[in-house]
């Protein structure tokens, strides 16, 4: 089987997008994760719904902040594609 570099180079740019598009989310999510496991630690409190939810509520919040440009990138991503066919 015989894979063309248009398809190569399409399946990166996907994985590029969804990277980019994933990323602030993620970073928020390991950040307050971060935070509330450092505080954990200094109060000795372990609960498993203490670093859950709020890590939950942040990334919730980013997506929707973020959620003009998540939408303006896969625009510009669904564009490039069609003007490939």
């Amino acid at each position: 089987m015989i894979i063309d570099d248009s398809v190569v180079d399409l399946v990166q740019n996907a994985i590029m997008v969804a990277l980019k598009v994933s990323a602030p989310i993620l970073v928020a999510g390991v950040l307050i994760g971060l935070t509330i496991s450092i505080f954990q630690s200094v109060t000795q409190i372990q609960e498993q719904t203490l670093s859950l939810v709020p890590k939950i509520f942040v990334m919730c919040i980013v997506a929707v902040i973020l959620m003009p440009w998540i939408v303006m990138r896969l625009a510009e991503f669904c564009v490039d594609m069609f003007r490939l066919f």
